[in-house]
């Protein structure tokens, strides 16, 4: 029988509150989950079949045959010939965490098979996305005959050809959305191509992990030709926390495969033996084994922070340098970089809000202007979408009205395929992404056609979208239940993230013994129960909406369920349990 907390029909925040699965068990053919891990994975979309491999995903389990991939065994059969012949490689990666973390995962390997590669990653502002014809040649000009370009490439057509005709062989690694016409290349690897086979079931794979594929491809390319019988095997495994850094922080769905990558992963990250990633812990201040939302929200921005301001190789040379006073050295500079992004991002953030009230019911927040930083609006835009519900677009003009944009999108709403066919239909010079983000070049002149065209095409999509949107709960409980042990016994049917999130719960009833604002725009709330049970909790950045104003305006003699996500506070000597906060409801 469902608790009388689901049939809330309108929150505070006006939405419904349902089970996730839609039953109380996640599931709806009446089949009872014997464990509370069970009952989470089945009311993520795990088979029930599959429910034990996914409670400990492991690389054996969820690894494919790379040979699936089209171009795979060709691209091993040329980096192959590359490692036994000793030539100049160079990796073209681009700046963010998943091209940084990709490209020093193909070094690192290249480097323990005896092969010495290089890396290139292009300023963000003075080169822009993806590879260039310019860079490609002058890469060629330095000795370099086979360029593997990371998360990046699919729709470089003009540079890639420039770089055949020049006699540069080079292998394309992305994950990014495929036209149907693909680029002039010697080999190019992407789950996302149009004419992928059993590989389009691995779309969701940033480009670290494909490009992780690749290496498992090369390693036993070599070991077929014999090149291990005098030499030690590279341990592909140790390379796993690069890989879960990558994933997590590009947002992809931690499903299948990438669930194995980032909890194999995180393994590997909590033992520190990547110099670079110690460092950038050490950096972070976090005094224990990074979690999943580390990886996130805490070295994920450090990383991306040298791209975003104008130092594109940090990332790079951090994972990759065996040095441990560079790695210090690189780890402080990128954290007070994330500092000067954090400012940067506060003011044009400020500036895109504002300009987003004047677009009305439009399905997508299309904002630009010139003076916006172009390393922060893919960040903005992220935000923007949060705040707004919908899909997001910021662009960056500068001096010549050229714009420069980066979106973001809600679930169930394509913004990659949308700014592709924009592309296709004249209204940009350049643009790609995957269903959640994209990126974009406008010509002058062109925001406000651009706009029109997302929002027709957009809008029914974007309207179904949020007209689903609901509170998902996993569990409820009674305020004395939100303890350490059901925190960790949540965490339990992780890691969370994108496609997999972490669970939320709906506790009460409780009354407010103590509301008020901290940090900014932050409520903090003390509740308790009838029990006698009290418990902190916390509303990110809700001092203005209805949620932070209802907490803040109840008394001690009005009752409510609040929903959210338990956390572990570890601050001082005792553990406790606290709720952030998403949703409530009053209880009379």
């Amino acid at each position: 029988m469902r608790h009388p907390v689901l049939n809330v029909t309108r929150s505070i925040l006006g939405q419904p509150w349902h089970w996730r699965g839609g039953t109380v068990d996640g599931i709806d053919d009446g089949f009872e989950p014997d464990d509370l891990v069970a009952q989470l994975l089945l009311a993520r979309g795990c088979p029930r079949a599959a429910i034990e491999e996914h409670r400990s995903p492991t690389i054996r389990a969820f690894m494919p045959d790379p040979s699936i991939f089209r171009d795979m065994d060709t691209a091993a059969e040329r980096l192959a010939f590359a490692v036994q012949q000793g030539e100049r490689v160079t990796i073209f990666g681009d700046y963010d965490v998943d091209g940084a973390t990709s490209a020093a995962l193909l070094v690192r390997l290249l480097r323990d098979l005896g092969l010495n590669a290089g890396a290139y990653i292009p300023d963000r502002l003075l080169e822009g996305y993806g590879p260039s014809g310019d860079a490609l040649l002058k890469i060629g000009e330095g000795g370099t005959r086979l360029i593997v370009t990371v998360d990046c490439g699919a729709q470089a057509f003009e540079a890639l050809a420039l770089a055949q005709d020049a006699g540069i062989d080079v292998i394309v690694v992305d994950h990014h959305k495929c036209a149907a016409e693909l680029p002039r290349t010697f080999a190019l690897i992407n789950p996302n191509r149009l004419d992928e086979g059993e590989g389009a079931a691995f779309g969701h794979l940033a480009a670290v992990g494909v490009a992780f594929l690749l290496g498992a491809a090369l390693v036993r390319e070599l070991r077929r030709r014999g090149w291990f019988v005098e030499r030690a095997e590279p341990k592909l495994m140790e390379l796993l926390d690069i890989v879960a850094l990558g994933t997590v922080a590009d947002v992809a769905a931690l499903r299948g495969l990438n669930r194995a990558f980032v909890a194999q992963g995180l393994k590997v990250m909590a033992g520190r033996r990547n110099i670079g990633i110690a460092a950038l812990i050490e950096a972070s201040r976090l005094d224990r084994a990074p979690t999943c939302t580390d990886l996130g929200f805490a070295l994920g921005p450090r990383i991306n922070a040298g791209g975003r301001v104008g130092k594109s190789d940090l990332g790079v040379r951090l994972l990759t340098t065996e040095d441990p006073e560079e790695a210090r050295t690189i780890a402080a500079e990128l954290d007070r970089l994330n500092e000067d992004r954090r400012a940067i991002e506060k003011s044009v953030q400020d500036e895109a809000e504002v300009a987003a009230l004047t677009q009305g019911n439009r399905a997508v927040a299309v904002v630009a202007a010139g003076g916006w930083h172009p390393g922060v609006i893919g960040i903005v835009a992220g935000r923007l979408k949060e705040k707004l519900g919908r899909p997001a677009i910021v662009i960056a003009l500068d001096k010549d009205g050229i714009g420069k944009g980066s979106g973001r999108s809600i679930s169930g709403v394509d913004l990659g395929a949308a700014v592709l066919a924009a592309k296709d239909m004249g209204l940009l010079v350049a643009g790609g992404g995957h269903a959640m983000a994209a990126g974009l070049t406008v010509a002058p002149g062109g925001v406000d056609a651009l706009a029109d065209y997302l929002d027709e095409r957009l809008a029914a999509g974007v309207a179904a979208a949020r007209d689903d949107r609901a509170l998902l709960l996993d569990a409820v409980v009674a305020p004395g239940g939100v303890t350490p042990a059901l925190v960790e016994a949540l965490e339990a049917g992780g890691p969370y993230g994108a496609g997999w999130p972490a669970p939320r719960i709906a506790a009460g009833p409780v009354r407010v013994i103590k509301a008020d604002i901290v940090g900014q725009g932050h409520v903090r709330v003390i509740v308790g129960g009838r029990d006698g049970k009290s418990f902190k909790t916390i509303a990110f950045r809700a001092a203005e909406n209805p949620l932070g104003q209802a907490l803040l305006g109840a008394g001690p003699d009005r009752a409510l369920w609040i929903a959210g996500r338990p956390k572990v506070d570890d601050w001082g000597s005792r553990r406790a349990a606290e709720l952030h906060i998403e949703d409530a409801c009053w209880a009379d």
